[in-house]
């Protein structure tokens, strides 16, 4: 139980300074016009660690056809030591992220910032590069980086314009047709040509970057250490593992199959090894047949995944203040869908669509909780532990499946579900990570007499995650992300992939730290020969995003563990 309300959190005076630095930054557009091969552009600096977004020129072969000029960059988020070098090549290690399927680099933001200060705090100065992928070319962060919420509906769903410009719109699977080639051969030279451009000389690869990921992350870390990239086995300077000198693996491991995270995402197609299958699905891709962008009709498309950086911007403008976010949106199937099914309490509510959203009174970071936290949202991928509801009676949310009752907990989580009770009642708030077990926590408990949560199963503060989603140049989602490099890893047994894996003993010549959440996707199922470190009470996207202190008064186990790692010696 907490006794402190300061413990495990920064000072919310502090970090509203902080976030008011990111802010204020505005919206990071890129230039195709910019003369130079190389951007650098400062974020800003709090608590000791620098960021800025930095993108290099990197045009994609003309066989992938036309595409937005922006497309032709690669772009990552570089968090440094304020105190340390101002050359990458000059700091003792560097990190390299690969983030995991429908993330984007500003979900790294909370343990890239521990990481770097934790280190620095031992006298050693390294950096953390969470990359983007190519694909998050097409988003358009105008209207969230404008930091108020309504501004933001205006601009993405009303037609308002924001600093002078008017958004697009969402972009549509026939202009998308670039995309059909960015699977995983693309995405791992992508990495190399990022790599070998911010640090030219490969015997510094070798000596000080650590090459990793989360999630599908782990999986694309797997196939470029695997990878040649100039064409000759026999050279192996270029090879993949030649650029790292060790690999990480946060709730993820490192190899060329999605047999690890097959609780949420099939492994293999079964097919005879003769490419059939592969040669059909690519035609599909080309044909445009099939979705080039991995979407689905609720939620997991990129009109409804803006509303999750949308609600980071009510929950960082004004936090306890009653939202009407739910109101304020536009009424179309889509979103309407959305909120059905991440808001509903059983399968009657979601048919009938009553009571609503709107029918409840909730604050801002109320609103951001039961998006994102681990007792809310049905999705496990989605899932992290921000706190939890207060200000209110809470029931069971049995929906999508009843509590307790999940057949497939790599899909849905184990956590109990939660929902307020009476619509049009209490201003429901939300208490947050380290206020949870404290002598004023109602200690809400389901139907059958199971806590809905504890201290320990709290990790993130609810603040920070709002940040990263909302006041980063580049984003906590993925909007367009490549249908190929998910079919690509589904085919992993396929001649097309198969060539891929040039250097399979690239897997293991290197060090290896697996960090698993305790209740994340892959708990209970990773060979113990991994000796994995294990984050108790930790969901999937909480080992990025928790918070720098735990209720138990020590210091974040993710982040712990990375700086350590960082320290061994090749």
């Amino acid at each position: 139980m907490n006794t402190s309300r300061s413990r495990g959190r920064t000072p919310r005076t502090l970090r509203a300074a902080a976030l008011a630095v990111l802010l204020t930054t505005g919206a990071f557009t890129p230039s195709a016009s910019a003369d130079s091969a190389r951007t650098e552009t400062p974020v800003g600096t709090s608590g000791g660690v620098t960021e800025s977004v930095v993108r290099v020129k990197a045009p994609l072969p003309a066989s992938f056809g036309a595409r937005p000029a922006a497309c032709d960059w690669l772009s990552y988020l570089r968090y440094r030591s304020s105190a340390g070098p101002a050359s990458s090549a000059d700091a003792d290690r560097v990190l390299v992220a690969q983030p995991g399927i429908l993330e984007g680099a500003g979900a790294f933001d909370s343990v890239a910032r521990n990481t770097v200060t934790r280190a620095a705090e031992q006298g050693r100065h390294i950096e953390f590069w969470a990359l983007d992928r190519r694909s998050n070319c097409l988003e358009d962060r105008t209207g969230i980086a404008s930091g108020d919420q309504h501004s933001a509906v205006d601009y993405y769903y009303r037609g308002k314009q924001v600093q002078g410009r008017t958004f697009a719109g969402f972009v549509g699977n026939d202009k998308l047709g670039w995309m059909a080639k960015l699977g995983i051969e693309q995405t791992v030279r992508d990495e190399y040509t990022l790599l070998a451009a911010e640090l030219p000389d490969q015997g510094v690869r070798k000596d000080k970057v650590l090459c990793g990921g989360h999630s599908l992350g782990g999986v694309i870390t797997g196939y470029f250490a695997a990878a040649d990239f100039d064409g000759d086995p026999a050279t192996t300077a270029d090879a993949g593992h030649n650029q790292c000198a060790g690999y990480f693996a946060l709730d993820t491991t490192v190899s060329t199959s999605l047999g690890d995270l097959s609780g949420s995402i099939p492994d293999d197609t079964n097919l005879p090894d003769v490419g059939l299958g592969y040669g059909v699905v690519q035609a599909g891709l080309d044909s445009g047949l099939l979705p080039r962008s991995l979407s689905a009709p609720v939620l997991l498309n990129p009109e409804t995944m803006t509303l999750l950086a949308i609600a980071g911007v009510g929950a960082l403008q004004d936090p306890g203040g009653e939202a009407d976010l739910p109101s304020y949106l536009p009424a179309n199937t889509n979103i309407e869908a959305t909120n059905r099914f991440l808001f509903s309490k059983d399968t009657a509510t979601f048919l009938t669509g009553s009571p609503a959203v709107k029918d409840f009174r909730l604050t801002n970071e109320a609103i951001l909780g039961s998006l994102m936290d681990d007792q809310s949202v049905p999705l496990a991928f989605l899932q992290s532990s921000v706190g939890f509801f207060d200000g209110g009676p809470i029931t069971d949310k049995n929906f999508p499946v009843a509590n307790g009752s999940s057949s497939q907990p790599g899909l849905f989580g184990t956590e109990y579900k939660a929902i307020p009770a009476e619509p049009h009642g209490p201003l429901y708030t939300w208490r947050t990570y380290d206020r949870v077990g404290d002598p004023d926590d109602p200690g809400y408990r389901s139907s059958d007499g199971t806590p809905f949560t504890a201290a320990a199963k709290e990790v993130t503060d609810i603040q920070e995650l709002a940040r990263s989603m909302a006041a980063q140049p580049l984003d906590f989602t993925e909007q367009y992300f490549p249908t190929k490099l998910v079919t690509d890893l589904e085919l992993s047994t396929s001649p097309q992939v198969k060539r891929l894996v040039v250097h399979p003993d690239g897997l293991t010549a290197n060090p290896t730290l697996t960090v698993l959440a305790g209740d994340g996707l892959l708990a209970g199922r990773v060979p113990a020969d991994l000796h994995p470190v294990v984050a108790d009470g930790y969901q999937h996207l909480d080992v990025l995003t928790a918070a720098p202190v735990q209720n138990n008064g020590r210091p974040e186990p993710v982040s712990t563990a990375l700086t350590e790692f960082a320290r061994t010696p090749r």
